[in-house]
Order: C-alpha cells, then structure tokens, then sequence
C-alpha cells in the first residue's frame, strides 16, 4: 500500500478525523501523554506542535489548550501521573523509531 495515500484523502475528511482523535484522547484521560509516547512516539503534546507547525495562530498553550480541551497546567494537575523509569525508557526507545521527527 502507498504509505503517501493519506495525501489523497480529501481536507474535510482528514480534518474530521483529525477532530475525532482530538475529541476521544480529551475524553481517555486515562490514557496518559507517557503511555502515548511510549506506544506510538507521540502524544497530545505533540498534536499541539504539530497544530502549530500547520499555522495553528496561537502560541504552544494555547494550541495545548485546544488538544487538551483545558489548559495544559489544568489538565496536568488533574490527570498526569508521575512517569516510571520504565515508562520513560520506553517512550526513549519509541522516539528512536520515528527518525528524528515527532
């Protein structure tokens, strides 16, 4: 399968989507920024970046307001936990996998 196919996919539906996962990681608080790291090489700091680096106007708290759907200090105090040596090793390791790039 082209792995560039996703560039044929239509704004509107990308965007959508793009919302979609948004609105669901605003909704699995359980589902933690470290975990998310760890598992996949990004998290919802990141979409924050990336929002921006898209031309997202607002500076990085106000983008990680929009991902998180409160700000960021809010959503910290409320819903991260304490990363483990072992959930920091491993979100090391995902890194590597995404080639220099988040």
């Amino acid at each position: 399968m082209d792995t560039n196919a996703i560039d044929a996919v239509p704004d509107d539906v990308a965007a959508a989507a793009f919302r979609r996962l948004v609105k669901h990681l605003q909704k699995r608080h359980d589902a933690q920024n470290i975990e998310l790291m760890g598992l996949a090489g990004f998290c919802r700091n990141c979409l924050s970046d990336w929002i921006r680096d898209a031309g997202f106007e607002g500076d990085k708290a106000a983008a990680r307001a929009v991902i998180h759907g409160m700000p960021f200090d809010e959503w910290k105090a409320a819903y991260q936990t304490e990363a483990t040596p072992k959930q920091l090793a491993r979100m090391e390791e995902s890194l590597k996998l995404n080639g220099g790039t988040h």
